[in-house]
């Protein structure tokens, strides 16, 4: 299962401000397509990603994605293109026109199954409404590549992609892996970074809050549109979340609620922008059912 953002439902849009029994009706309800639980009851812009806030109900709508290697043998330690095509799914036709998410119209993501390397990128939007990105991975091995875009006029999309590099024969269970418990503080490009939880052992499918403490804050500086960006992952590269902060005003404090989905062992990325630095930490949680 891919978790992703969950789409809401608005109440019902009143007629007149009364219903026919004299009781007022609630306001129409205005939704951030990109994080539904942001709501309010009129129009405006999402504080966590500056998108339009709407009114009308999204149904989740999967789009085709092709991603194509040059070489196709996908070498490691060697330069590799990517491109990126979506289609239409009703057209069958590529898509062309994007929505800018967080300053970008396509963010692009790369695990390693051992969970050892990470990187957020940016591929560059060409011609015809493909994107490519230049790359080079810097080992064998089994890799997840994630696409997170969201197409004008249609809903968001967080695609993934597993690939294994030239000659490399293992199967990708044998790859992934086992990491212990890691919350201890990181120390990044500039700042040192602090993680706690509540609560403090996380159980599957319940609200997890995660704070941040920074030091220093000062001279930090939105990244990408947002104070912090989290990537979770867990250890058999089958559940992803990508989260920004509920909680976040520039200083040293931070607030991400989050919804583990299941039992698993899972790499927490975050990153940070400070003084023009991105500062890049990693935790490791595992999560585990009572009883």
């Amino acid at each position: 299962m891919l978790t992703r953002r969950q789409f809401a439902l608005k109440l019902p849009a009143a007629a007149s401000l009364l219903s026919p029994v004299g009781r007022a009706e609630p306001p129409e309800l205005y939704i951030c397509p990109m994080h539904p639980e942001v709501r309010k009851n009129g129009p405006g812009k999402c504080p966590l990603c500056g998108m339009t806030l709407i009114s009308r109900i999204l149904e989740p709508v999967e789009y085709p994605v092709d991603f194509t290697f040059a070489p196709a043998s996908i070498p490691a330690n060697e330069p590799l293109t990517i491109d990126i095509r979506a289609f239409d799914p009703v057209t069958g036709k590529p898509v062309q026109n994007y929505e800018i998410v967080h300053e970008k119209p396509l963010h692009f993501f790369t695990l390693s199954s051992d969970l050892e390397y990470f990187a957020h990128e940016h591929p560059v939007m060409m011609p015809g409404g493909f994107f490519r990105h230049h790359t080079r991975l810097p080992k064998p091995g089994v890799y997840k590549m994630f696409a997170d875009f969201y197409p004008l006029n249609g809903t968001p999309q967080l695609v993934p992609k597993i690939i294994s590099t030239q000659g490399f024969h293992k199967s990708i269970d044998e790859t992934f892996a086992h990491p212990a418990r890691d919350m201890a503080p990181k120390q990044a490009t500039n700042l040192k970074v602090f993680l706690s939880l509540d609560p403090i052992e996380p159980i599957p499918a319940k609200k997890t809050l995660l704070f941040i403490d920074l030091d220093p804050a000062e001279g930090l500086e939105p990244y990408l549109g947002s104070w912090a960006h989290m990537l979770i992952e867990s250890h058999d590269l089958i559940d992803t979340i990508h989260s920004h902060p509920s909680v976040a005003d520039g200083g040293p404090k931070m607030q991400f609620d989050i919804f583990f989905p299941r039992e698993a062992i899972y790499r927490i990325w975050i990153q940070f922008q400070r003084l023009g630095e991105v500062n890049t930490v990693a935790f490791t949680l595992p999560v585990k059912a009572l009883g």
